[in-house]
């Protein structure tokens, strides 16, 4: 039987929840005419009622317990805009087993938990939808269920992390040092007072276990996903790419070969000809190679509340047809056997290797002997600024196609060459 009007339960009011509440109270006739059926906000979870908000929800509305929503019979969709963990997930949880249907933008939730809460849903007849969890308004999670759905899918290379890619872009541009491109970034409101899960690639490592658990069809856990931030560099490896035709941004990476599925979220030399290395200030981009599409590209603006917002009243509109059409709990995830995580210490790609070493004769000798050692072989050697007090001299150097542990083991015995190498080796891997 058709449904005479849809009920809708917010869980959190802050910046997107309040950006949710006011497309649905202001745009109401809009999403009608799409959905031909009425929806209705009639509950809106928050911890302080009194507070004053850019938006400013009837206060009828407004509850400080969850239960008024999860034990709400009435209440058809729930969506859950608080972000973090807990409590997030037990919502989340209790509102798929109360048989209420759950729109989420919780990366952290859904990389962690998706594949579980998935099944729950999938068991209880209702759906989980999360277009909003990765790329913000960019449309990602829909083209891999269903526009993808024919390709296997070879790779994703993509810039999914506003914050750090308007860093690297000012440390890129202006030649600027990372805690000085970083306090500009938090000045902005592009950076939180503490940027950790930014700056450390933990916010990228949430998103790519969502994109690549759909892209493979295995779970893909934060715990599987290799990760390195980008607190390290300096504005002269950015200096440096530049003379090598590179530009360097955090990418996170998964690819499939053999059964065997990569994922890493690292700074990375990227070629300055490649569409990824052009993609500047907040910006996302996904780059998806499929074995029938080729590679195709989304890119747009990756957070924010109108983006965000976007994208999870679109998904409220598609769920809410499928509800009146009764076509729901149709979704799950695909799962295919035979497919493992590869240990990074398989990976292979180029590197690109810093170092300040004695500046006298034999030296490079030495570092090219355990390079060769290990079968990584030297593409490229650029001796950079040398200093006659000290004498030392900075070298840079660009292997070609190597194997992760090899890497590693020669960087400990090039480390432990005193007095050849003065200071600590620094490397990125390079891509493309």
């Amino acid at each position: 039987m058709a449904k005479e009007r849809i009920r809708i339960g917010i869980m959190g009011l802050g910046v997107v929840g309040s950006g949710v509440a006011r497309i649905l109270m202001e745009k109401a006739d809009r999403i009608q005419a799409h959905i031909e059926t009425p929806v209705e906000l009639v509950r809106v979870l928050v911890r302080d009622p009194q507070k004053k908000r850019d938006f400013q929800v009837p206060g009828h509305l407004l509850t400080t317990s969850s239960r008024d929503i999860l034990d709400d019979p009435d209440i058809d969709i729930v969506i859950e805009v608080m972000g973090g963990e807990i409590p997030a997930y037990k919502y989340i949880e209790g509102a798929i087993q109360s048989g209420k249907h759950v729109i989420t933008a919780n990366k952290e939730v859904m990389a962690k938990y998706g594949p579980e809460l998935l099944t729950l849903a999938h068991q209880r007849g209702v759906d989980i939808l999360y277009e909003a969890s990765v790329g913000g308004g960019i449309p990602l999670i829909g083209p891999f269920q269903h526009d993808l759905a024919a390709n296997k899918i070879i790779s994703i290379q993509a810039i999914i992390n506003g914050t750090t890619n308007y860093i690297l872009t000012r440390m890129a541009s202006e030649g600027a040092e990372f805690g000085a491109a970083l306090a500009e970034a938090q000045a902005l409101g592009y950076a939180e007072a503490d940027p950790t899960n930014d700056i450390e690639g933990i916010d990228a490592v949430y998103k790519l276990a969502v994109l690549a658990t759909l892209a493979f069809h295995l779970p893909v856990r934060p715990a599987d996903i290799y990760r390195e931030g980008i607190s390290r560099l300096t504005s002269r490896d950015f200096r440096y790419a530049r003379e090598l035709g590179y530009a360097i941004k955090l990418l996170a990476i998964a690819k499939e070969e053999n059964g065997m599925v990569e994922a890493r979220v690292h700074p990375s030399l990227v070629p300055q000809g490649f569409l990824l290395a052009q993609i500047g200030g907040v910006n996302n981009a996904v780059c998806v190679q499929g074995d029938l599409v080729g590679t195709v590209v989304f890119y747009g603006p990756g957070a924010g509340s109108k983006p965000t917002s976007s994208a999870i009243v679109a998904d409220l509109i598609l769920l809410a047809k499928n509800i009146t059409a009764g076509l729901t709990g149709r979704f799950r995830l695909r799962e295919e056997s035979g497919k493992t995580i590869s240990p990074m210490d398989q990976v292979q790609t180029r590197y690109y290797l810093r170092m300040s070493v004695a500046d006298h004769p034999g030296v490079l000798a030495q570092i090219a002997t355990v390079l060769g050692e290990h079968q990584i072989s030297i593409a490229s050697v650029i001796q950079k600024e040398a200093d006659p007090v000290s004498q030392t001299a900075e070298i840079v150097i660009m292997t070609h196609l190597a194997r992760e542990a090899d890497m590693q083991d020669s960087l400990a015995k090039i480390r432990a060459l005193p007095p050849v190498v003065q200071e600590r080796c620094f490397f990125l891997r390079a891509e493309g």
